[in-house]
């Protein structure tokens, strides 16, 4: 197996999270940040849906902590040949619906006129749908005989409001839509009374306990958003290579967020990690991400190494898109610490991404260009992955204030 580069120390990172008017475990992007710096992170990547307002507040927060910031995405599209043929990609519920992430967007609140149009177009489309879903629970409630005053309108507003953001940022999510009826449902019935609604709401009896406000929220959300429920709402999402070609066009280098053994079986277009670095590699995709959390230790090993020895990089996350206030710094399942091999792997992915943030903003070439197509300036994958990870770990260091 090839080894990663030498860029110790290594220091603690973690490359995906959401950050606030994203639905996140944190109040404010300032509260992310800051809770990473107290757990001894040193880089933090974010990987927000639909809109960079709040990345100013971030690079502002990340300077005051002597953390490095790293700026992404993360985005919905659609492979349309999987979807007939029913392949699931990193999507267990929804065949050919696949997530890929953007990594260094290196100015991201300062975008061309291209991918502010692409990007409203999206929001627009996320905005219709949600809006749509947002009426049908309401309905639904009023049917069981609790008339709630939840629009999409005033969830906007909570959202806002906590994450201290202008309402124009905020862009919802499944998740806020199952906060916003839960809390409305918390508030207008005695927990005596809300199993005998949410009855009515479901059409069954809720497995959740009454009093359990994460554990409502998930069930609003299996019971009624998902495919073949009553309140879901078809998406529009863009084809796979359309939102290659935005992510590229942000500067950005274009990875593919693994789900691996985060559902059983594992998706098809996932297994074995052999064919999937075939698959990326055909759509020129040479970044791979995880969120190990999820994974057991053995799988992470298993992807982590294949990848490396094709020559793509590796980073984990934790995305934090939950109200579970988990460690900033990423494990495996059930807390299980990754393996000294798999963070220097993933710490090597880091150091890249950084210095390709870094040299774009100078207005340098950087590990990829916008067409996708790697940094031709070096022999082979090895050297490439090495010179950038060497600058991106000196660029870290000097930063954060640590000693090399």
């Amino acid at each position: 197996m090839s080894s990663p580069a030498a860029t110790r120390p290594r220091l603690a990172f973690n490359t995906h999270l959401h950050v606030p008017p994203n639905f996140s475990a944190f109040t404010t992007v300032e509260d992310a940040v800051a809770t990473a710096a107290s757990e001894g992170v040193k880089v933090v990547g974010t990987s927000n849906f639909h809109d960079f307002g709040v990345y100013d507040r971030f690079a502002a927060a990340a300077e005051e902590h002597r953390l490095v910031a790293l700026f992404g995405l993360e985005f919905i599209s659609v492979l349309a040949d999987e979807q007939r043929r029913g392949v699931k990609i990193n999507d267990p519920a929804n065949p050919g619906r696949a997530y890929v992430c953007g990594k260094g967007i290196p100015a991201p609140t300062t975008l061309s006129t291209g991918s502010r149009a692409f990007m409203a177009v999206a929001k627009a489309s996320n905005e219709a749908r949600t809006g749509e879903m947002v009426d049908r629970i309401r309905e639904l409630f009023a049917a069981a005989g609790l008339d709630v005053d939840v629009s999409y309108a005033s969830i906007v507003d909570v959202v806002a409001e906590r994450a201290q953001v202008p309402a124009d940022w905020v862009v919802l999510q499944e998740r806020h839509v199952a906060l916003g009826f839960q809390v409305a449902l918390f508030e207008a019935a005695p927990v005596e009374g809300r199993n005998a609604i949410l009855a009515k709401v479901y059409g069954a009896t809720p497995t959740a306990a009454p009093d359990d406000a994460l554990a409502t929220q998930g069930e609003l959300r299996s019971r009624l958003m998902k495919a073949g429920c009553p309140a879901f709402v078809e998406e529009t999402p863009v084809p796979f290579t359309d939102a290659l070609a935005y992510i590229r066009g942000l500067g950005a280098i274009a990875v593919y967020p693994t789900l691996a053994d985060g559902v059983i079986p594992i998706c098809g277009y996932e297994d074995p990690v052999e064919d999937l670095i075939e698959r990326m590699t055909g759509h020129d995709i040479f970044g791979a991400e995880l969120i190990p959390v999820r994974n057991t230790p053995e799988v992470v090993e298993r992807y982590v190494k294949a990848w490396r020895d094709a020559g793509i990089f590796v980073m984990v996350g934790t995305e934090h898109n939950t109200q579970e206030r988990i460690p900033v710094a990423p494990t495996c399942l059930h807390g299980v610490p990754l393996s000294d091999e798999v963070k220097d792997i993933t710490w090597e992915g880091t150091c890249i991404v950084a210095a390709h943030q870094h040299r774009k903003q100078q207005g340098e070439r950087g590990y990829v260009d916008e067409t996708g197509a790697l940094d031709p300036t070096f022999p082979d994958a090895e050297s490439r992955l090495r010179y950038y990870a060497e600058m991106g770990a000196e660029l870290i260091h000097t930063t954060t204030g640590t000693a090399r």
